[in-house]
């Protein structure tokens, strides 16, 4: 399946010089287009404090319309209907803000982060999902990748399609994931917000701003860390690129 690898959403954190980006993958398969993530749509440049919330102002969005995944399919020269699915890692305001852009596409995300959308616990949950996000009514389908196969060394995984899988990887949030789809000559793994900068899986640091942004919203810190640790591991595996939601250099080595 051919992959497609785009920016829908610079951010500009302070102190953070390379910035961060909202790195959607479109996927060409068989039946119809699939997104992995949907970054930051058209609503959200027109209503930043409502669909973001004041979390932007410490990533700084640059709620760019040309930036939206809906106007680079178009730019690709696809028909945004023939977006029929999107699966998301997971389902925090940078990575949902196009779903109200393809209302007629199915969402798919883990069982256990549409609880957390529905019943948040906690502060961090209570702040995190916002009701602008879905208020046009998406089709949620809920997986539950934990209780399928193994895949690669994870405990849990679902083929959603052939040669697109869903792996259940929570911390980052309670029902976060990772989706691992097939290029022919490699597997292309989005870990979404598993861990944010490419330094983390070799044993140096995050910028710290980007740091403290991880560390602040995460659900479970220690399988944050675990999940750094696997993730070092798996980066060395000859037929897979490991990609990530938000780091700038990830996304220019996967569009070379």
């Amino acid at each position: 399946m051919k992959i497609h690898h785009l920016n829908c959403g610079t951010m500009r954190p302070w102190a953070t010089p390379e910035g961060l980006v909202c790195h959607v993958m479109l996927v060409e398969a068989p039946d119809g287009l699939v997104l992995v993530d949907s970054g930051l749509g058209l609503r959200d440049a027109t209503d930043p404090a409502g669909r973001f919330g004041p979390g932007r102002r410490y990533v700084r969005p640059a709620f760019d319309r040309d930036e939206a995944a809906i106007a680079q399919v178009k730019e690709l020269g696809f028909d945004p209907r023939d977006v029929r699915h999107i699966v998301l890692t997971h389902f925090d305001s940078d990575h949902t803000g196009g779903l109200a852009d393809f209302p007629w596409a199915q969402v798919h995300l883990t069982a256990a982060e549409s609880l957390a959308v529905h019943s948040p616990a906690g502060f961090v949950e209570s702040r995190r999902y916002l009701s602008s996000q879905r208020d046009h009514g998406p089709i949620m389908v809920e997986h539950s990748p934990e209780a399928g196969e193994p895949w690669r060394g994870f405990a849990g995984a679902e083929e959603l399609w052939p040669g697109i899988v869903l792996i259940a990887l929570p911390g980052h949030t309670r029902g976060h994931a990772a989706v691992a789809v097939d290029a022919g000559d490699r597997w292309v793994f989005h870990a979404g917000d598993a861990f944010f900068h490419r330094n983390q899986l070799v044993g140096g640091k995050a910028p710290l701003a980007v740091a403290a942004l991880e560390r602040g919203v995460a659900h479970d810190w220690a399988k944050v860390r675990a999940n750094h640790r696997r993730l070092a591991e798996l980066r060395q595996t000859p037929d897979l690129l490991l990609v990530n939601a938000h780091d700038p250099e990830l996304l220019r080595m996967a569009t070379r």
